[in-house]
């Protein structure tokens, strides 16, 4: 019998996924020793590469051990392997990278301070002891630092800190957990802490800039402090002036705060936490992760203005060297709030701080370890029993959400709120970072730098690009600007298909795109959607009913004008007449005056069919919320108002008409009228207005008969719309799919607009 591969063998295996910046070559590394394998491993432009060398039995053991024993981060999308004639290697080495060819490897995203390095910075026999740059191959700094591909410490923003010998020795050292780690330092030869007054003078350096650092939290101060990628603004989370003072400065009136907590002890002594928010907290990603607080019997001492009339609470746990060494100092609860001023980016350099946030920060505690991008805190919460990323950042991008098939590269430049950019390559679609809302010109700024940067990161030109349809978008007028061939995708659209690319899934859909604001075929306002997709493409089955927002925008933060046109879309003229109801009990003789001129003539009253602003317009019908302070804010007080009790639902007619079914929302106001008129509690209107839409939902599933039913848009952040949507569909035989991992608000939209355009290639 003839025997295959009597002598040595040679194996060549090209890996692609996840697998540089997680310890992966030193992995191989001691693998191949074991097993007395020779030849080498390298970091290429699209992923590692290794040459292996021994008898096949041996070579089996070693691919068969790569994907169960590989490092915790690390991902292998796909594993190509070819045998080959022996080289007669004498050892295994990690070679040098190499950088030719497309860049296509996955560039890890930044991650939470491992249990190991939190050990050495608070053991004082450890030469690492109070070093708050801590990090080996299984934590730290990644998409914030790197520059370009391959991941070596050249093409990161470490290049110009040269490793002392101790350092190097790890570095070099296949048995040690810093083997090849690139952002490698130690308090000899790393980055250090500085303290600065607000007007850029040293004051302190390293240990002694973190401990008066702390002393200024203490006495009240703000502080604004560089960390992984960008700088927080932090107080102390009890002192009520202080928080008071830092929304003033920061001009943000209500919105609440993040809050970073010294362990997840603390943490459960303000809030309820689940098995699934307690892993979250501890993860690798280590977002802020949104948490019912206590009952106000059971109240902790957190200062009120910290999220005011909000029953949940912006929660994270230190995630980096620095965060841990400065709350084992403090010993309590911080706000840890973006460092910026509202609607602009993030500050990212120490210098651009000073220039930018000297009227919000007291001090500043700085590094002199430069940040390559800004990349905020991921924000997540659990509805139906899974992880929901609302915000989408620090610990998630910039992995990609692999497509359906190869698309030629592709840039999309996402929605104008909550904005995101995408470029697709080959088969994946790297999703950026959160930018922001693109109101101001420091956030057009930071969005044309992400796409840059991604353009460079990934070597990738793009042939193609693809945005909103909505012509008065700054990110339209962009993609105009770029003289590529273009295409323009509706924003619900984009808002289905990013659930699909996400959740692995093909038409033909029922998809159920609820939100604020979208550009309408028709040129409406969009935001309460069905849309029926198939053939690539999609139709509109059913919307919500029309009504007129007086002031256009401006209604975006005023619910009461919401409210008003919805009922003058009801009574007419007589809506104005209803002094009783809060929304017109809100506004003055002038404005009414002036919004009975509008609505009739439909002078600045644009329509639109938002479930968005039918929440606002329930709010303030229910005396929750007038004039907004944020975006969203009277829909979030209409969810956290609800009775989770058996309350009943008020009725929604869905008229058959052409070319769309309508969803009539007249019997459900005219309940909520009756309701507030009777004085039935807001909790029993809020729980009633949910039930309804959620029994709305069903019913056009039935009628278009769909079994697969994407819920997706801004809507579906409100947790209990979510689930029970998810609850009633699957009870009557429908598969429910919703985000998870990526943002079902506007942040996801980028993605929708990739998958968008291979629809249309």
């Amino acid at each position: 019998m003839l025997t295959l591969f009597a002598e040595a063998v040679r194996l060549r295996a090209i890996i692609h996924g996840a697998v540089q910046g997680v310890g992966f070559r030193p992995f191989v590394y001691r693998l191949a020793a074991e097993l007395r394998l020779t030849g080498w491993v390298n970091n290429s432009a699209q992923g590692v590469v290794i040459e292996v060398e021994g008898d096949k039995e041996a070579l089996d053991i070693f691919l068969s051990r790569l994907e169960p024993e590989k490092p915790p981060r690390a991902f292998i999308q796909s594993l190509e392997t070819t045998f080959l004639d022996p080289a007669g290697y004498r050892t295994f080495e990690i070679h040098p990278s190499d950088d030719d060819g497309p860049k296509t490897a996955l560039i890890l995203p930044d991650s939470a301070t491992c249990a190991d390095c939190q050990r050495e910075i608070f053991d004082p026999a450890n030469r690492r002891y109070r070093y708050p740059f801590t990090n080996c191959t299984h934590c730290g700094p990644r998409f914030s630092i790197i520059e370009s591909l391959p991941y070596d410490r050249p093409n990161t923003t470490l290049k110009n800190f040269v490793m002392c010998a101790d350092c190097r020795a790890e570095y070099e050292n296949p048995l040690d957990r810093r083997f090849h780690a690139q952002p490698n330092a130690c308090p000899v030869c790393g980055p250090q802490l500085e303290f600065w007054s607000a007007e850029g003078q040293a004051i302190a350096a390293r240990h002694e800039a973190l401990l008066l650092a702390v002393d200024s939290i203490k006495q009240g101060k703000i502080v604004a402090v560089k960390g992984l990628g960008g700088f927080h603004l932090i107080v102390d989370a009890r002192d009520e002036a202080a928080v008071r003072r830092l929304r003033r400065r920061k001009g943000r009136a209500e919105k609440p705060f993040a809050l970073m907590f010294p362990s997840f002890d603390a943490v459960q002594s303000s809030c309820h936490v689940s098995l699934l928010e307690a892993r979250l907290l501890r993860s690798p990603e280590a977002p802020i992760v949104l948490l019912r607080r206590w009952t106000v019997a059971e109240a902790d001492s957190l200062a009120p203005s910290i999220a005011p009339g909000n029953p949940y609470l912006g929660v994270m746990l230190p995630y980096t060297p620095l965060h841990h060494l400065l709350l084992a100092e403090l010993g309590f609860p911080i706000v840890a709030t973006s460092g910026n001023i509202s609607d602009e980016p993030l500050c990212t350099d120490e210098h651009e701080a000073l220039e930018r946030l000297p009227e919000i920060a007291d001090l500043f505690l700085v590094h002199n370890r430069p940040i390559a991008r800004h990349v905020d805190d991921s924000v997540v919460r659990v509805a139906a029993g899974r992880e929901l990323v609302l915000r989408r950042a620090r610990g998630y991008a910039p992995l990609p959400v692999t497509l359906p098939e190869p698309i030629p590269p592709t840039l999309a430049v996402g929605a104008h709120l909550k904005n995101t950019v995408a470029l697709a390559v080959g088969r994946e679609a790297f999703v950026s970072q959160h930018i922001g809302d693109l109101e101001t010109v420091a956030a057009y700024t930071a969005f044309r730098h992400v796409i840059r940067d991604f353009e460079t990161l990934y070597a990738s030109a793009p042939t193609q690009i693809v945005c909103d349809a909505h012509p008065d978008y700054v990110s339209t007028h962009y993609a105009e600007r770029r003289g590529l061939p273009l295409t323009y995708v509706q924003h619900h659209f984009a808002h289905v298909l990013a659930c699909l690319a996400e959740n692995d899934l093909h038409e033909p859909v029922l998809g159920i795109a609820w939100d604020g604001t979208g550009y309408g075929l028709d040129g409406a306002i969009w935001g309460g959607e069905f849309l029926h997709v198939a053939d690539r493409g999609f139709t509109r089955v059913a919307h919500l009913r029309n009504f007129r927002l007086p002031g256009g925008d401006k209604a975006i933060r005023e619910p009461r004008r919401a409210a008003l046109g919805v009922l003058y879309e009801i009574f007419g003229d007589a809506a104005f007449e209803m002094t009783d109801l809060p929304p017109l009990q809100a506004c003055s003789p002038s404005e009414l005056k002036l919004f009975a001129q509008m609505l009739p003539k439909g002078i600045n009253a644009p329509f639109t069919s938002s479930m968005g602003r039918l929440f606002d317009a329930v709010s303030a019908l229910i005396g929750l919320r007038q004039v907004a302070g944020f975006e969203g804010q009277a829909a979030m007080e209409l969810e956290f108002a609800l009775s989770e009790d058996e309350c009943g639902a008020y009725p929604i007619l869905i008229r058959a008409e052409q070319p769309t079914s309508v969803l009539d929302w007249e019997l459900l106001v005219r309940g909520v009228i009756a309701d507030v008129r009777a004085g039935t509690s807001s909790s029993v209107i809020a729980a009633k207005f949910h039930n309804s839409l959620v029994e709305a939902i069903l019913a056009i599933a039935h009628q278009i008969g769909e079994p697969r039913v994407v819920l997706s848009g801004g809507c579906f952040q409100n947790k209990y719309l979510l689930e029970q949507a998810v609850s009633r569909l699957t009870e009557a035989g429908f598969r429910p799919y919703w985000p998870q991992r990526l943002p079902p608000n506007d942040g996801g939209i980028a993605l929708g607009q990739i998958m968008a355009a291979q629809f249309s290639n």
